[in-house]
Order: C-alpha cells, then structure tokens, then sequence
C-alpha cells in the first residue's frame, strides 16, 4: 500500500520560511515525477512545483524563486524549502507521485499524479 505522509507545516510570519517533507512508503520508483500541491480556502487544488526523474523541476509563477523541491531518491523522501512566504501562501500543502509514468489521472506540468498525501497546514500571518 503506498503512502505519502507531509510534516513540516506551522504558522509563520510573513517574509518567514519553512520546510515540508514528504515520506513515502510503498514505493520506491525514482523514475517517476513527485510534486507539491496546495488547497487554499475556498478555492481548487493548485500544482506548486514538481520535480521529474531527470532532475527537472517545473515550478507555478507564483513561487518561483522563492520555493524550491529537492527529492532524495535513497531515503523515498520529497522536500519543499518555502522562503520569504506571502499570506496568499497559506494552505494545506499536498505531496503527490505519479503511480508509473503517465498512469496518474491528474495533470500538472507533464506529470500525471496519482498518489497524494493527506497534506499538511501552512499559515503566513501578516
């Protein structure tokens, strides 16, 4: 069975940073795309920046250059560094795999997720 498990959410102050990981368990492809998603209040699950076999990272306007995601192929771990975070930040975040290449319902940036986590809460206070 796989899961994806989130930590790394909290309440932070606007211009603060923070770090999500993502554990996965039962699975163990690296060559597969994984991402970050978001859930703000009231509005539909949004890709925030995913990270393909290759290396390649594709990441939402709205977060570049102060998001980036690593992945760690070894230890099945996916991370999210958030830097000089904005209110509009706030939501649960969401890891997500592609359960084989192309197999996944949902795309995003050429990437066909399947698998999700239950997410984790990031607020941004002003």
């Amino acid at each position: 069975q796989v899961q994806l498990v989130e930590s790394g959410g909290g309440t932070v102050q606007a211009g603060g940073s923070l770090r999500l990981s993502c554990v996965v368990s039962g699975y163990s492809r690296s060559d597969y795309c994984m991402g970050w998603f978001r859930v703000r209040p009231g509005k539909q699950r949004d890709g925030v920046a995913r990270i393909d076999s290759d290396g390649s990272v594709r990441y939402a306007e709205s977060v570049k250059g102060r998001f980036t995601i690593s992945r760690d192929k070894a230890k099945n771990m996916l991370y999210l560094e958030m830097n000089d975070l904005k209110p509009e930040d706030s939501a649960k975040y969401l890891c997500a795999a592609e359960p084989t290449k192309y197999g996944g319902s949902y795309l995003w940036s050429q990437c066909y997720f399947g698998y999700w986590g239950q997410g984790t809460e990031v607020i941004v206070s002003t």
